[in-house]
């Protein structure tokens, strides 16, 4: 465990900081002690603020960095002095590191009180809006007349005190331990992405309003709600200038399948390479304009969700899912992040690809073959002493691993699996999500 400890006095000759240093020796095998001197900090003046200095930059990391604080105050007047307060005010100003940070108050006086009115002060001002550090209840730690308490070597002498002090020091490591618990809770709720909307039922700036979602002919009644182009109608693009027919033409041309949900869940989009029987994953016409929810059966839900908010916070920009059904083909399940100019999430573009195919054609290209002796011919003969590869992530299938994905999986928007077909989609999709040994990205596996 590392702890900062802060010398709450400027002076040159502190017993304040040689409690610090008696603290850092004696629990040396406890935790490391990185003491903060303070002493150079200038008055706090709001009109000047150092907060970009080196100085206090440096002093704003090492509390940052650090998993609890041990700060040892004397008593001036009642009260800490003015150079502690001064340099609480440096780190409640516009710097803000003691805020949710457990707090350990100890202090040294010369009389027999050992700075109590001060460590009473101290509390209030950590207390205070713009601190808002978690102070240790109780076990005050009071070093009264410090001028007799240390030995030549900086040890306190009484062991009663010492034993004392191991206590207080015990309580504030459990109480860092349930604070900093508590507190990486809280920030895992607070960044935890809300539950995906699969019904789309909100909107966008892109949604077509006043057309029901779930018609079988969406797209007809959604092109004559906003007068949508088509035909020989000529569409300035990026990079080109095409009619609409052209575009149709170019994407279902597409060597592969291609769908698109927009980032309210909502299906808008497949190009049909060939006829629905023969598609990688079944899609019908009546699907487009559905939302996500009704592209799905209920059990795959989940992990329609997990891809999207994986794909929509910016975690990943591909999740990629291989899907071996058939013996004589190579089937991918990519899906791709869709961006605006400004990085901002606009949807899901899923393309399905069989690229054994491809893989056969490069091997006789260049007289190559898989490793593990796949037969790329006939895609049935494997050497028994060496499991063949899964040449989607490149990692071998032992007898012992379970046999995936028998089905093809289209997380964005297939519309119907039988009981094996959901349990296939989990299987592989919670495989991408919780196996660190795959590379989502790649689809090849670490070494």
């Amino acid at each position: 465990m590392k702890l900062v400890g802060i010398v709450g006095s400027a002076a040159e000759k502190s017993y304040n900081r040689q409690l610090l240093q008696f603290i850092k020796k004696q629990f040396a095998n406890k935790f490391d002690l990185d003491i903060i001197e303070i002493k150079d900090l200038p008055l706090f003046n709001q009109s000047e603020d150092i907060s970009d200095t080196p100085l206090l930059q440096d002093i704003n990391q090492r509390i940052l960095d650090a998993d609890g604080v041990i700060i040892s105050t004397p008593e001036h007047n009642h009260t800490i002095p003015a150079a502690l307060k001064s340099a609480l005010e440096w780190l409640s100003f516009n710097l803000h590191p003691l805020a949710n940070k457990p707090v350990m108050i100890v202090g040294a006086s010369y009389y027999d009180q050992g700075s109590s009115r001060a460590q009473l002060n101290l509390r209030q001002v950590l207390d205070a809006p713009g601190v808002n550090a978690h102070v240790l209840p109780g076990n005050e730690f009071l070093l009264g007349l410090v001028k007799e308490a240390f030995d030549e070597e900086g040890n306190i002498k009484a062991e009663g005190t010492v034993g004392f002090l191991s206590q207080c020091i015990d309580n504030f490591l459990t109480f860092v331990r349930v604070v900093n618990t508590i507190d990486a809770e809280q920030k895992a709720a607070a960044n935890k992405p809300a539950a995906e909307d699969l019904n789309a039922s909100g909107k966008i700036a892109t949604t077509i309003e006043g057309v029901d979602m779930h018609a079988d002919d969406w797209v007809e009644q959604a092109a004559a709600k906003v007068n949508a182009v088509e035909g020989d109608t000529y569409v300035k693009l990026n990079r080109g200038v095409l009619t609409v027919d052209q575009i149709n033409m170019l994407l279902e041309s597409m060597p592969m399948e291609i769908t698109y949900a927009d980032s309210n869940n909502q299906f808008l989009y497949y190009n049909m390479v060939k006829p629905a029987s023969e598609m990688l994953a079944k899609r019908v016409p009546g699907q487009v304009g559905n939302p996500l929810a009704d592209c799905h059966p209920p059990k795959s839900l989940k992990n329609v969700e997990w891809v999207i908010q994986t794909l929509r916070s910016g975690q990943q920009d591909v999740v990629r899912v291989h899907v071996p059904k058939h013996a004589d083909k190579y089937v991918v399940h990519n899906y791709q992040a869709i961006k605006d100019t400004d990085g901002q999430y606009m949807g899901i573009n899923e393309y399905i690809l069989d690229f054994k195919p491809i893989v056969e054609w490069y091997l006789k290209q260049t007289g190559q073959e898989l490793v593990g002796g796949v037969d790329v011919t006939t895609s049935a003969s494997q050497k028994e002493e060496s499991p063949a590869p899964d040449t989607t992530s490149s990692a071998s299938i032992s007898e012992e691993e379970p046999a995936v994905a028998e089905v093809e999986t289209d997380t964005t928007s297939s519309a119907s699996y039988s009981e094996e077909e959901e349990k296939t989609v989990e299987v592989e999709v919670n495989r991408v999500e919780e196996e660190n040994s795959v590379d989502a990205i790649t689809g090849a596996s670490e070494a």
